[in-house]
């Protein structure tokens, strides 16, 4: 598994993988999206023989660190790249100063919100409705070393 900075060439196979990871309802980034990232924030891909297997995208533009998007691809799952790709962007994060990172993630998301707890996140708040299907997210927080 190889952990890198997105390129613009990488935006193609980003879009494909996020069109099977999030149905309308979880905001799913468009093409463009991934083209703007890739120049403004922190996007990272996790590459297991050649194939884009996950990334993670962490919003900079601001005074705290948003992890706005993170996807493994199905067949990569329970590999920990999802972790691999965390603990990368905490290291780059630190390097760049910030002291927090926060994140919302749906209440139904047991999975995620298992990791983010022991990669160190805690809960804040519940934002009420917070996805289109009317769902409610978890807004939780790591503080950075």
């Amino acid at each position: 598994m190889i952990i890198r900075k997105a390129k613009p060439s990488d935006v193609s196979s980003l879009f494909a993988l996020e069109q099977k990871l999030f149905c309308v309802e979880n905001f799913p980034l468009s093409r463009a999206s991934f083209t703007y990232h890739v120049r403004n924030n922190l996007l990272y891909v996790a590459e297991v023989e050649g194939d884009t297997a996950g990334y993670i995208l962490v919003l900079i533009k601001r005074a705290n660190a948003k992890l706005y998007s993170i996807g493994v691809g199905s067949s990569y799952r329970a590999m920990g790249i999802a972790k691999k790709l965390l603990e990368t962007m905490y290291a780059e994060l630190a390097l760049l100063g910030f002291k927090r990172l926060f994140l919302e993630v749906r209440v139904d998301n047991d999975i995620a919100i298992s990791l983010y707890k022991k990669m160190g996140f805690s809960i804040v708040k519940n934002l009420k409705a917070f996805y289109l299907d009317g769902c409610d997210a978890y807004l939780m927080k790591l503080d950075i070393q």
